[in-house]
């Protein structure tokens, strides 16, 4: 079984009861909503990461403003290139603030679309399971930063 570690850095920027999300074509093609952020180079500070891919991804440049937490999750035994893989993924979710840029579409990278969502519409879009844990890292704040 091949073993696949990714780390990756996400923001969760939220202005006037909105959040900042991107949409992804999703692996089905049915599109679903994701934070703004994604995989770290090598060598990349994921401080770095974080404010490079939301800007690849919405076209706005962010101040991070906190470390909100680091989430993990392992699939294992999925199928991808015909060869069984154990993912193991490293989540980083800082808070983050818009200093400037324009609102716009990533063009040939893994997202299609950034917009605001309104928080209140956010349990009804088809999303990933970590924008749920970002928000609940943004709303709670654990010392630990980490949410069960």
């Amino acid at each position: 079984m091949r073993r696949k570690l990714r780390v990756a850095a996400y923001a969760v920027c939220v202005r006037d009861g909105q959040i900042l999300l991107a949409r992804s074509p999703g692996l089905d093609g049915t599109p679903e909503w994701v934070l703004p952020g994604g995989g770290m180079e090598h060598g990349e500070d994921p401080y770095d990461t974080v404010r490079r891919e939301v800007t690849e991804e919405t076209g706005y440049r962010i101040r991070v403003t906190g470390l909100l937490g680091v989430d993990s999750l392992r699939l294992t035994g999925s199928r991808r290139f015909g060869r069984r893989t154990d993912h193991h993924g490293v989540r980083i979710v800082y808070s983050g603030e818009i200093v400037g840029g324009e609102l716009r579409n990533e063009v040939g990278g893994s997202t299609d679309f950034a917009g605001w969502q309104d928080l209140d519409a956010v349990p009804g879009l088809n999303r990933v399971p970590l924008i749920d844990t970002a928000l609940r890292l943004w709303r709670e704040r654990p010392a630990a930063g980490r949410v069960e």
